[in-house]
C-alpha cells in the first residue's frame, strides 16, 4: 500500500501486468507435451510393424502361386499378408464346393479344412489390422509432433509481443 496524500487513507497498488513467460507457459508445456506424445507414438507405431513383420517372417509363409497377386512373395507385410488369405479362401471354397464352414454339415470331412482355412486367413487378417494399428499411430505421431511445433510457434510469437495494456516506451 502506498500512502495517496499525506495525512490520508493509503491507496492500494495495482498488481504487476504477467510477465511473458507467466502468459504463455501453459501453452509452451502443452505444446512440449503434445510433441512428446507424438515422439512416443512414432516409436510404438515403427517397433509394432517390426515385430509383426519379424513375426510373420519367422513362419516362413509364401503367397500361393494362385493368389489374386503377389504370388510367390514371401508374407511378411501387409499386403502379402491379404493377398495369402484371400489364396487361402479360395482354395478352401474350391475344397468345399463352393460352401462356407457355416454352410457345410457337421459330418462332410472338408468341414475341417475350412475351418482350419478359417483360422489361418483370421491370423492373417489380424496381422494386416496390427500393420494398419501401426501406421495409424505413425501416423498420429507425426501429426502430433507438427501440432506441438505450431503451438510453440504460437507461444513464441505471444511471448514476444507485449503484454495487453503495457505501454513500451
Amino acid at each position: 500500500m502506498v500512502p495517496a496524500e499525506p495525512g490520508g487513507d493509503e491507496a492500494p497498488v495495482a498488481p504487476a501486468p504477467p510477465t511473458a513467460a507467466q502468459r504463455t507457459g501453459p501453452l509452451r508445456v502443452v505444446s512440449i507435451i503434445v510433441m512428446v506424445v507424438g515422439a512416443l507414438l512414432i516409436v510404438a507405431g515403427v517397433i509394432t510393424w517390426f515385430v509383426v513383420r519379424d513375426q510373420l517372417s519367422d513362419e516362413k509363409i509364401v503367397v500361393s502361386e494362385d493368389a489374386p497377386f503377389l504370388g510367390g512373395w514371401d508374407v511378411d507385410g501387409p499386403f502379402t499378408a491379404y493377398a495369402e488369405a484371400e489364396a487361402i479362401n479360395d482354395h478352401a471354397l474350391e475344397a468345399s464346393g463352393g460352401l462356407t464352414y457355416a454352410e457345410l454339415d457337421r459330418e462332410d470331412p472338408t468341414r475341417e479344412t475350412v475351418m482350419t482355412a478359417s483360422f489361418l486367413r483370421t491370423s492373417l487378417f489380424t496381422s494386416v489390422v496390427a500393420f494398419g494399428v501401426a501406421f495409424f499411430a505413425f501416423g498420429l505421431g507425426i501429426v502430433l509432433i507438427l501440432v506441438g511445433w505450431a503451438l510453440l510457434r504460437i507461444e513464441r510469437t505471444l511471448r514476444l509481443e507485449p503484454a495487453e495494456g503495457v505501454i513500451i516506451t
